[in-house]
């Protein structure tokens, strides 16, 4: 295995070195060494020589014989530029089509949206980390206006007794996206509807969604809808489902003094729960209600 392995690796470079005996600069350029080019650049030699696998920056010139690599001075722009996209945060194959001709609009607006998403979430974990009270299960957190976008999403209309019963009829859902193939969005996004305006005690009406890649057939009382974008007023609930009432009267008075207007069915977004927590002091929900301005 080994020797096999060996003799493909110098197959590999007697074909680099062909490729590369072409690319002897025709302009009378001086040429630098990769340890010399390295250290001009303050990278180390595996870090060239991964990125000529990758087809990101390749040698100027490869001496035929000792299969030495070479760079010209100009070739620092291309590495400064490869070494500022990675701190942007682009992955290495964005990174290849920025620099190789891709749609550097279509790349970066997917690396913005990324990033927006990050900032998000860690807003929302400082918020509840400077709001909480130690000692409490309950946090309330700052409500904030943020921007859901269109998901698609298997939902299910069910009536039930009891809020306790919201995860059987999950349970009863979730056997049916599997026999459906539904393979569920990352990050994923689970939430409860309520079509109806107001808070009811029994016969409640609920609309369990799951945000999925694609949309299936439907099966059964499960189908498929795409939910528009919508401006929603946040709230995150640590704790019990029994004081969420605490922080609907936050968000509700936040719209009220705020001049907005309710604008679509609540969502309650559930993030962790009895299915990954033991203890109820860990459970993370947030209250989603579609806005307007009045």
């Amino acid at each position: 295995m080994k020797q096999s392995y060996n003799t493909q690796k110098g197959e590999k470079q007697m074909r680099m070195n062909e490729n590369h005996q072409a690319c002897m600069p025709t302009e009378k350029k001086t040429l630098y060494r990769i340890g010399i080019f390295a250290a001009m650049n303050h990278v180390t030699i595996r870090t060239l020589r991964f990125y000529e696998e990758r087809g990101l920056l390749e040698p100027a010139y490869i001496h035929p014989d000792s299969g030495y690599r070479y760079y010209t001075l100009d070739q620092s722009a291309q590495l400064q530029e490869i070494t500022s996209l990675k701190v942007a945060g682009f992955t290495l194959d964005e990174i290849h089509a920025l620099t190789g001709g891709g749609n550097p609009e279509e790349i970066i607006s997917r690396r913005k949206a990324k990033i927006l998403d990050e900032i998000s979430k860690l807003t929302s974990q400082l918020a509840l980390l400077e709001t909480g009270t130690s000692g409490n299960t309950h946090i309330l957190s700052p409500v904030r206006i943020r921007t859901i976008r269109e998901v698609t999403v298997a939902c299910m209309d069910d009536t039930i007794s009891s809020y306790d019963c919201l995860f059987d009829a999950m349970m009863e859902m979730g056997e049916l996206m599997e026999q459906a193939g539904c393979t569920c969005q990352n990050p994923d996004y689970c939430f409860t509807m309520y079509p109806e305006e107001g808070y009811q005690e029994e016969n409640i009406h609920v609309r369990l969604c799951q945000a999925v890649e694609e949309e299936k057939q439907p099966i059964g009382r499960l189908h498929f809808e795409v939910l528009p974008e919508i401006q929603a007023a946040c709230i995150y609930h640590r704790g019990s489902y029994d004081s969420l009432h605490q922080s609907y009267a936050a968000v509700l008075s936040w719209i009220e003094e705020n001049g907005c207007q309710i604008d679509g069915p609540i969502r309650e977004s559930y993030i962790d729960g009895v299915w990954n927590q033991d203890d109820e002091s860990g459970w993370l929900t947030e209250i989603q209600i579609p806005v307007r301005k009045g």
